[in-house]
């Protein structure tokens, strides 16, 4: 008999909650972390009185009512609405493209008049869109394009829109109605007094170790659970034998300032070329925050090293052929199991990651 059932490699919402499943049922889980903290991703630092998000905005969405009942029973969430603005050169529009986006931008009120305008410019693309700038004007037309897709997505992904595939954007989001809300789904919110809350839910009654990376350790703790949940890099676990998957990562330029309130609202577009950050996050607005002070955090998207936090998968041919190599040895292996966003290689929202470790609790605990 292994000293535990279960050994979490990594300690993200995947890992939260298929440990909270397994506890449950009275199974014994050791939590393996890389990092000096446990949450992954949707870890928050409290920076006076203020819960930053270290590692980007999360924002709660979901139309699965079974998710967000299972959320709502480890916190209570409040009703924060994500209705992000855009600055171009100093213009602000409001995202996502609705009406209030298009009178702005052309002087127009009725849903009739923007409908007529857009389609107008979208005849600038005929026939199959050859790459992203196509595929965009193509939905959106041009002058949208050229304000508020155009420079942000080139810092996104650091290329030209030109050099870009047109499958990266399939769809953009465009209604006509003046509603700022940018998600469709039903419910959405932050946690009451931050994501550690539901972290410290989901992780009570595991033993915890910070700061060790099992890919270093692995016999060990191989040794002490009799099934390994690994949510960290797949390609990592292979030793990189079919070559390194590609990320793009960000870095966070994270600052507190002496006033209340520096944007007014919690997320800002930059989508200018010139600007070199794509946003910034202003975190208390995301809790209706009444402190003295303010944290801003701006965010620079970039290449991925060695080192750096991968972030976004580059889903191209090229990496996805990899990837399916990866997985086919994944497939094979006897008390293993792989979950989340580096394990799966999947940009993953957090409502489906929960939804994810749900089947994977029903189909493994």
């Amino acid at each position: 008999m292994k000293k535990y059932d279960y050994v979490m490699v990594g300690s993200g919402l995947f890992a939260g909650v298929f440990a909270y499943k397994a506890r449950q049922l009275g199974k014994s889980v050791l939590v393996v972390e890389k990092r000096d903290h446990i949450g992954g991703n949707i870890y928050c630092e409290n920076v006076e009185g203020i819960n930053v998000h270290k590692y980007g905005a999360h924002i709660f969405h979901t139309s699965n009512r079974e998710v967000w009942d299972f959320v709502n029973s480890l916190v209570e969430f409040n009703r924060y609405t994500n209705s992000p603005v855009a600055n171009y050169k100093g213009e602000m529009y409001n995202m996502p493209f609705n009406m209030n986006t298009f009178s702005k931008m052309w002087g127009i009120s009725t849903p009739e008049q923007a409908k007529a305008k857009i389609n107008e410019q979208r005849q600038a693309v005929q026939g199959e869109p050859k790459n992203l700038e196509e595929q965009a004007i193509s939905l959106v037309g041009t002058d949208i394009y050229q304000k508020l897709v155009k420079g942000y997505t080139e810092k996104q992904w650091g290329r030209d829109c030109k050099d870009l595939p047109s499958f990266i954007i399939k769809r953009l989001p465009v209604r006509y109605t003046y509603d700022n809300n940018y998600f469709n789904d039903l419910y959405q919110g932050i946690p009451i007094g931050g994501y550690n809350v539901i972290i410290d839910k989901l992780f009570e009654g595991c033993d915890i170790e910070t700061g060790v990376d099992y890919l270093e350790n692995r016999e060990k703790y191989d040794a002490l659970g009799e099934t390994i949940v690994y949510t960290g890099t797949i390609d990592g676990f292979y030793g990189y034998r079919f070559g390194k998957l590609e990320y793009r990562t960000v870095r966070f330029e994270t600052e507190l300032l002496d006033t209340d309130n520096y944007q007014g609202v919690a997320v800002v577009n930059y989508t200018d070329r010139e600007t070199p950050y794509t946003r910034i996050i202003e975190h208390k607005h995301f809790e209706f925050g009444t402190q003295p002070k303010t944290v801003i955090s701006r965010e620079y998207p970039s290449e991925w090293k060695e080192g750096f936090e991968p972030y976004y998968p580059v889903n191209d041919e090229k990496n996805h052929a990899v990837y399916m190599q990866y997985a086919a040895l994944a497939e094979q292996e006897k008390n293993v199991i792989f979950g989340g966003r580096l394990a799966e290689y999947k940009y993953y929202d957090m409502d489906k990651v929960i939804e994810s470790a749900f089947r994977a609790a029903e189909k493994y605990l």
